[in-house]
This record gives C-alpha cells, structure tokens and sequence, in this order.
C-alpha cells in the first residue's frame, strides 16, 4: 500500500480490545473505520505476550465485552483467571463474528499522524510509505505496549538466546535441560517463574525490588458456576460499573484501624482466599492511609513468610520499601513456593548489582552466572509509551512529545488540547491500570463515540479540548492522587519505569464509578470542556 492515499471517515490506532469494539461501535454508526495494527496479528498486548504462565489477573467473566448479550451468553471460559491462548481465542471470535477483520489492515505500523490545519482533520502514515487521512484519528494503541529492556553491555557478546516476556516467539521456547536466567520480578515475572522453573535445569531470578502479591485461587468453571453469572449478567455488570475497580467488588466500608486485630485479620484471610485484586478493597482506607495499608502489608508479609523455607531468601523476596497496592500487585499461582525449589536461585541486584553480559552469562558485582537463556521480565513504558511512539503533530507544529515533556496532560483521559478531533481510548488521566480496564474501554469507546455523534448531529467539524478543561481536570487527578499511598512508590504508575520519564502520576484514582459520574456530568452540561467549531 505505499504511495497510496487512503479516506475513510475515522482511522483506528491498535486491534487489541479497544481498537475493536471502537470499529464494531463506530461502524454501527455508519462511519467508515480504518484500524492500522502494527503486529502480524489482532489481539494487541495478548497477541505478543506469549510467554509461559501468561493470563489474565481479572476474573474470565468480567474481562469480556458487555456490548453484546447474545456474546456473554455464547462463549464459555474455562477458568477463573484465563490464560493467553484462551482470550486469544476469544478475540478472534469476537473479530469473526462480528466481520471486524476486513476494516483491519495488519503489519501496518504507524510513524507519524498529522493534524490538517486547515481542513482539522488528520493525516498518518505508516511505515511502509501509506497514507490515511481521516476527520478522526482514535488511538487505541494500549497502555502496556512499549516493550523496555535493561540497556546490559556485553548484548551482542551473549552466546544464549535473549528473549523478552511481551515479545515471546510464536512457536514457544523449550527449556529443557537448560540454564536460564529472568530479569524481572512483576506480574510478567510471577507469572512466568513457577512455570519456567519445572522445565529448566536451572533459574535465576534477577530480582531489583520485591512485590506485594495475592494468590489468585484460580480454578475450573464450572457448568454450574457458568449458568450462574449468565443467568444475570446484567446485574454483574452493573455492579462492576458502580464499584472502585470495576471489578464488582464491594468495598468494606469500616476503615482497617477501627476493629480489633481478631476482626481485621479474619477479613484479611477471607480476602486472600477469596477476592484477588479485591484485596485491597477489604477495609475502604488501605489505599488512603499509611498506617491502615500496613496492617494489609504486614498480613501478606505474613502469608510470604509462610510460604517461603529459607531465611535469606524470604528477606530477599519481603517488600519492606513501599505500601500494599502502591506498586501493581500481582495475582500468582505458586509464585513464592517456586523458590523452595533445589533448581531455583534467587539474586538481589539492588545488592549484588548487574555488571554486564559475558558470552556465557550475567556477571554481576560477586558472581558470574551460567546461562543458556536470558529472559527479560521487565515490562512497559506504560501508558504513555505507545502514544508517544508515532510522531503525532497538532497545532502549530507542536508534537505530543513536546506537550507531555514534563508529563501526560488531558481531559478525561480522553482528549489533550491543541490536538482535535483526536482521542485516546483508556489514556493517562483515566482510570485505566486502575481498573478492570476493558470495562475501562467500553466506557471510553461508547463515550467518544456519543460525543463524536454529537458533534456530527450539530454540524461541526472540529472537537477540542479547552485549555482551562485540561488545566482543570490535570489538577484534579494530582488532587486525588496525593489523598493516596500510590506517590509513596516507584512505580509505572508514576514513570518510574523508564529512567528520565517525567515522576507524575498518570491514572485517575477517584475509580470507576466517580469518574462515570464526572463522564454524564460533562454530557449533562453539554460537554462541557469541549469546544465545537469549524475550521
């Protein structure tokens, strides 16, 4: 497709869930759609993450679309926690059925996406010299897209293969007989650890920080438990809709310092038994208050303690530096159980730093570590990483790299001035990685794409965020996030990822039903912080 200039009505960055259900929703509409896909394949973060042990940590029957009854009805998840290949699955059912796959255009990545100052709409180009133009420009593109890798010397000279988590080869990697090495110790990590350390002869988890994690209890779904949740679907989402996380779960709400340690720690252990990420939901202060959070904390710490046989080992993997939740925690299946095995060894590089790759492994500062695979587990540039990929240029030349230099700025999460008629799906500023976030999705698609109506219905051509809206809702997610624990940490949350990223908090924290309210507050008041206009 080079060379070619390419009209539609609205071009769709990304095929992963929201880059879908905004091409089934807005083609309802009438609009021709485009989604561009940079990957061989649809399904976005769950087509390239294919390493062992990779699922899902929300609940099968809540991480699924809502738009279609007769969908929630017809498929049947097997497990609790879904793996990889099973919402793959999934994904392409729902692509198949509902004839998505002809508006997909795969192996077709964008480089730069520019605003057409006359006309205000858009103009993008892919790598393979094609053009697109468009009055809308949606970015769907994800939140956990951005591969990051630890910058190692001695790469080239490493004799093993290297393989990252989010970049997993499609046919697998057999383990067998060999020596291998994992940098990283988050929800990648955890998840792929225990697996990978009943096949290797030998692993070496390279840990920098310790994690907080709950066990996620999974289990097979039953016939019986399946026909439950169909029989009143309706009632479960609502209830996800209405709750903090969009999870359905219901908050406890005495704070965790108002009952005795008796009481506290009996809701403590149904919690960890029963509620994965739900957790940090079972007294309503764990995420608000320092002193509360560390009766959670400590109880975990607990729970590690006896799960862990040897001493050294349990230091290394008890997180002491930051509260429960502030970090992501992670939802594991035997993660720290893995490290009573004989075969699995444990490296502390805040202590005993990575120096450099040798031909035949990580020598760091005391030892020189034999491998024959070297895993990196570490994860995204989150959440503005994919965005910030493709040059995308608005008015007066100005890039969004140059607007976001000190941090991601938008209103709702949705859109960011001096760029119109462009909007992100999920983006910094919503609740995103704090939720359930394809509930997060849907709400963002349905919403954009009711305001994209409204704006067909009154005849103008351009939609744009208003200065003071941004300014405005910018200070608001800062607001809340300091009545949190999440700034005691470092964390993606933050831009604590990527070294030089801008420390801002980039989520919204107020969860999913106070920020629902604001999204029909704003349709209330006529969209309000919008500006509609023609060029």
């Amino acid at each position: 497709m080079s060379n070619q200039t390419n009209h539609v009505d609205v071009v769709v960055v990304g095929a992963g869930f929201a880059g879908l259900r905004a091409l089934h929703t807005l083609r309802g509409q009438g609009h021709r759609v485009a989604v561009l896909e940079g990957a061989s394949g649809i399904g976005g973060v769950w087509y390239a993450n294919r390493y062992p042990g990779a699922r899902c940590d929300v609940e099968s029957h809540d991480y699924s679309y809502s738009f279609s009854p007769e969908l929630e009805q017809e498929w049947r998840w097997s497990e609790r926690y879904c793996t990889q290949p099973e919402i793959l699955r999934y994904i392409d059912h729902v692509t198949d059925r509902f004839d998505l796959r002809r508006d997909i255009h795969l192996d077709t990545r964008v480089v730069s996406a520019s605003l057409n100052e006359e006309t205000l709409g858009w103009t993008i180009v892919t790598e393979a010299g094609a053009t697109w133009t468009a009055r809308y420009l949606i970015m769907a593109v994800g939140q956990l897209s951005k591969t990051k890798a630890p910058i190692l010397s001695g790469s080239e000279e490493f004799g093993g293969d290297i393989h990252h988590t989010a970049e997993w080869p499609h046919d697998g990697v057999d383990f067998t007989g060999k020596r291998v090495g994992i940098i990283g110790t988050g929800s990648s990590g955890m998840q792929a650890i225990p697996i990978i350390a009943q096949e290797a002869a030998y692993l070496t988890v390279f840990q920098r920080t310790p994690n907080f994690s709950v066990p996620a209890c999974n289990a097979i779904i039953t016939d019986e438990e399946d026909a439950a949740v169909k029989a009143d679907y309706a009632t479960r989402r609502a209830q996800a809709r209405n709750s903090p996380s969009g999870l359905g779960f219901v908050t406890n709400k005495q704070s965790a310092l108002e009952v005795d340690d008796d009481e506290r720690n009996a809701a403590f252990e149904a919690a960890y038994h029963r509620l994965g990420f739900g957790f940090a939901l079972a007294y309503y202060d764990i995420l608000l208050n320092v002193k509360a959070n560390e009766t959670a904390a400590e109880f975990i710490r607990n729970k590690i303690a006896a799960l862990v046989n040897d001493p050294e080992t349990l230091k290394k993997l008890t997180p002491t530096d930051h509260p429960f939740a502030a970090k992501r925690p992670s939802v594991d299946s035997g993660y720290f159980e893995t490290f009573n095995r004989d075969n699995v060894e444990l490296v502390d590089i805040r202590t005993d730093p990575i120096e450099q790759l040798e031909p035949t492994g990580v020598q760091t500062a005391t030892k020189l570590h034999e491998l024959d695979v070297l895993i990196y587990a570490t994860g995204f540039d989150a959440m503005t990483g994919s965005l910030l990929k493709p040059t995308i240029t608005g008015r007066n030349g100005v890039t969004l790299n140059n607007k976001w230099s000190a941090g991601p700025v938008t209103y709702l999460g949705i859109g960011t001035t001096g760029f119109p008629n462009l909007f992100i799906i999920a983006g910094p500023g919503s609740p995103s990685l704090l939720s359930n976030v394809l509930l997060s999705i849907e709400q963002h698609v349905d919403w954009i794409t009711a305001l994209i109506a409204h704006g067909d219905a009154a005849g103008t051509t351009s939609i744009e965020v208003s200065q003071t809206a941004e300014d405005d809702w910018v200070a608001h997610v800062n607001e809340r996030a300091l009545e949190t624990v999440y700034p005691l940490a470092r964390s993606y949350y933050m831009g604590d990822e990527v070294e030089g990223k801008p420390r801002v908090f980039m989520p919204y924290s107020g969860g999913v039903r106070g920020y629902r309210r604001i999204l029909e507050k704003v349709v209330a008041d006529g969209y309000d912080g919008f500006v509609f206009s023609n060029p």
